[in-house]
């Protein structure tokens, strides 16, 4: 993956690095990629108003292969990887790039809300701070989750991605002070429960060549677009769904997980994936925090690449980002931020408040 930030490159610059560096990583050439899953936001708000990008990727690479493009905002890479292991070929990348910080914050705003609901709940000025911060309310309402768990949630993934080279944050440390009493956004949000948005790309290359790390469960779930419509609010189906379906394909559960990426888009989202994926029961999702379990050097570590948080969110290669840190992790070449011993990973990816989400586990190769 590129290193995430607000750096004025075209995508197909960024694409460019992360094929390279996946290539070098698979020690495969480009000509023994058979096809190309490549998911980006469709869009006109950055200054290269690009619709048809397969073909541009397709000139990018200099071959006439199948290259499909699978669209689904913010999940966009975890849905992307998804598709990518239902084809039939052996070697196949997932490619994911957005150039997201290219225009001015309203536009962005909307360009973003077009993944939410726009007749009932964006008339009602519900765009997705104020979304998630009534799930966060309804949490502490039900649960007595406090803003100060939401705070160590920040704060752990601002200290994981100071450590991270390729984060948004890197080497900027963060103190808890400092996220406690920074700008009101939405209550109970201020400005360090919502994450960043970035530019980026990231790839990865799926093998059914013998490699060190194998994709163990992926699990995939599409739930209502307008969380109003739901049974539950702070309960995501989507969440519960796919990971049952990724934990039964792995044959494991959430006590085997040793080391996690979850969809912090907010710190209220981390914390109920906690509970939604099995890590905790309902409501105790707070004690995970509260405990250190899910910090570095805790039980499982969650989000050791900083998350959506504090390594950035792109919109479509967040997804891919959190497979090449478990990847990474499995591998233990994560220096500073690496989990003692880890041979289980899990990814989760978010599209919307929820709408479309994917699960992902990884198992370290034996003997």
């Amino acid at each position: 993956m590129t290193k995430f930030s607000t750096d004025d490159r075209t995508t197909m610059d960024m694409s460019m690095e992360a094929i390279r560096e996946a290539l070098q990583d698979a020690s495969m050439s480009l000509a023994e990629i058979d096809a190309v899953v490549v998911s980006t936001v469709d869009t006109k708000a950055n200054n290269e108003k690009q619709r048809l990008y397969v073909s541009q990727v397709a000139s990018l690479l200099r071959r006439k292969m199948p290259i499909i493009r699978v669209p689904a905002v913010c999940g966009g890479g975890g849905a992307a990887f998804w598709t990518a292991l239902k084809l039939h070929y052996n070697n196949v990348m997932v490619l994911a790039v957005d150039k997201v910080v290219a225009s001015p914050t309203p536009t962005i705003t909307r360009e973003i809300m077009s993944a939410g609901e726009n007749i009932w709940e964006q008339e009602e000025g519900l765009i997705f701070p104020a979304q998630n911060a009534l799930v966060a309310q309804m949490h502490m309402s039900k649960f007595g989750t406090t803003h100060d768990d939401l705070s160590l949630v920040a704060y752990k993934n601002h200290f994981n991605g100071a450590l991270n080279p390729k984060a948004r944050f890197y080497g900027k440390k963060i103190s808890l002070e400092e996220i406690k009493n920074s700008p009101l956004v939405s209550t109970p949000f201020n400005l360090y429960d919502c994450s960043i948005s970035v530019n980026g790309a990231a790839c990865a290359i799926i093998s059914h060549d013998k490699s060190d790390v194998a994709v163990a469960g992926s699990g995939f779930a599409t739930d209502y677009l307008a969380p109003f419509e739901r049974e539950e609010m702070t309960t995501w189906q989507g969440t519960v769904e796919a990971g049952k379906q990724a934990y039964l394909q792995a044959g494991a559960g959430p006590e085997d997980i040793d080391v996690a990426e979850l969809h912090d888009a907010f710190t209220i989202v981390e914390l109920i994936a906690y509970e939604d994926l099995g890590f905790c029961k309902k409501g105790e999702g707070k004690e995970l925090i509260r405990k250190g379990i899910v910090n570095i050097d805790g039980k499982m570590p969650v989000n050791t690449s900083g998350g959506l948080k504090a390594r950035g969110h792109p919109i479509s290669p967040t997804g891919i980002a959190q497979i090449a840190e478990i990847t990474n992790q499995l591998r233990s070449k994560c220096g500073e931020r690496q989990a003692k011993h880890p041979r289980i990973g899990l990814t989760h990816n978010i599209g919307g408040a929820g709408g479309t989400t994917t699960v992902h586990i990884f198992k370290k190769a034996t003997g």
